[in-house]
């Protein structure tokens, strides 16, 4: 029996950035495979009436401690970038793109990295591009795609699937139908996978 470890996420989630670096690991000493769900964190908090840590002052300010916290506890790079929040939009249909196109693993790496250790400003169209470029993937083919109906699509059913499921945040992780939200969750993943 294969064991599946679903992970729903948004690049604009910086506690889905530090879940990430842990889930290689994960899977070997688990021999589980990871799904990569790409969703719309934003439209996630809008239905289900959830808000942004950002949105209330003090708990932002505690969020910036807890993430530097985490880096240091897992030992990955995190540098909190300035251009934090932006619209994901279209990184996340640019991950779905990725995903149909089969450079996921390349663009998941790019985006992560450029959005979390390299303070880039993501919401920059011709930055993204850049990105993209020195990452070695096709830019312009994934750019095309990020506004076809198919990948628009995609996004749109994920996020829907996710309110569908329970899901309030990022990241969130499903082992069946078991749900466990945040990163601080993954010890929980990882036994319900053993």
């Amino acid at each position: 029996m294969s064991k599946n470890v679903e992970f729903f996420f948004d690049y604009g989630s910086p506690f889905s950035y530090l879940a990430d670096t842990q889930l290689p690991a994960l899977a070997e000493r688990t021999r589980a495979a990871i799904l990569y769900r790409p969703m719309l964190l934003g439209a996630v908090l809008k239905e289900t009436g959830n808000a942004s840590p950002m949105a209330v002052p003090a708990k932002g300010r505690y969020m910036g401690v807890e993430l530097q916290r985490w880096a240091k506890h897992y030992g990955v790079p995190f540098v909190a970038n300035p251009f934090f929040p932006i619209n994901t939009i279209r990184l996340m249909r640019g991950a779905v793109a990725a995903q149909q196109e089969g450079s996921f693993p390349a663009y998941h790496q790019a985006i992560y990295r450029a959005f979390w250790t390299e303070e880039v400003n993501l919401g920059d169209q011709e930055v993204m591009r850049s990105v993209l470029r020195n990452a070695g993937l096709d830019a312009a083919l994934i750019f095309t795609r990020i506004e076809a109906p198919e990948v628009k699509g995609q996004l749109r059913a994920n996020t829907e699937e996710a309110v569908r499921r329970g899901v309030f945040g990022a990241p969130t992780f499903f082992v069946g139908e078991e749900m466990f939200w945040g990163n601080d969750r993954l010890t929980f993943v990882e036994a319900a996978l053993t």
